[in-house]
């Protein structure tokens, strides 16, 4: 898994005003906790652009005045009008001690059902994983070449490889969506068969 850095400052003061004051200056408040104590700093909201507009997951290096230490994002929050970053929570990451994070997944592959016709439709694009940190992926690709019309891919399809998935087994990640069209001439026919028997 990759690996980028944030260069975080310790928050003297903790309350909704000097958060609003940070937020003001381009700075996002945030708490990193798992450790030892829970560090309160801040960091400029530019380095969270590739951390999150981002189809990978990374794991993240915050230097916070000297003092380094290995995370992910756990969570973060936006402001529901101007997606403004209100506030993040960073867990810290131990070697030993498995994690839960959310894998995007990529597509590959071409689906037969798309050459036929069909639209395919990306219903989940991440799933919950349990790693240790050395054994989180970036990302997990999903083949989807064997995908026809009226068949999805499902989180159970998903090979697991040093982590485990938490999400519901059955749940769609990718269908192949038939076009009305199709759907149409698909009972026409069925109809005509039926009356040539």
């Amino acid at each position: 898994m990759k690996t980028l850095e944030i260069i975080g400052y310790k928050r003297a003061n903790l309350g909704k005003k000097e958060a609003k004051q940070l937020r003001t200056e381009g700075s996002v408040p945030c708490v990193l906790y798992g450790g030892k104590e829970q560090v309160h700093f801040h960091a400029p909201m530019i380095l969270f652009r590739n951390l999150v507009y981002t189809p990978e997951a990374y794991k993240v290096h915050l230097n916070i005045e000297g003092d380094e230490h290995d995370a992910i994002l756990q969570d973060i929050q936006f402001h529901p009008v101007n997606e403004v970053i209100l506030h993040a929570d960073f867990l810290e990451l131990s070697e030993n001690k498995p994690v839960k994070m959310n894998i995007p997944l990529k597509l590959i592959g071409s689906a037969p059902g798309v050459t036929k016709g069909g639209t395919l439709m990306f219903k989940r694009r991440s799933v919950l994983i349990k790693a240790l940190p050395k054994d989180m992926p970036e990302h997990l690709d999903v083949d989807v070449s064997s995908l026809d019309f009226g068949r999805a891919i499902k989180v159970a399809d998903i090979k697991e490889d040093n982590f485990t998935i938490l999400d519901n087994p059955s749940n769609s990640i990718a269908v192949i969506e038939i076009p009305r069209a199709l759907r149409g001439r698909s009972a026409d026919q069925e109809e005509t068969e039926e009356a040539e028997a």
